[in-house]
């Protein structure tokens, strides 16, 4: 298994979670979804997978629960 870290901006809270899990739970190859939400911060996407998953899918999937990948 795999582990892909994600940072983004934007969540407050745990519903903000909920929704990033969700949509990013969606994406294929994705097994499992963990946030730490940093509040006015960068939160933490950890995302487990088996297969390669595609990074514009999940930017998008994070970009559709309404929040702003951080990207370096």
């Amino acid at each position: 298994m795999a582990t892909t870290t994600v940072r983004a901006t934007g969540l407050t809270c745990n519903h903000c979670a909920l929704s990033v899990t969700e949509e990013v739970s969606e994406v294929e190859g994705v097994d499992e979804v963990t946030v730490d939400v940093v509040k006015d911060g960068e939160s933490t996407i950890t995302i487990e997978h088996t297969d390669p998953i595609s990074e514009t899918a999940v930017n998008a999937a994070i970009a559709e629960a309404g929040f702003e990948v951080v990207t370096n």
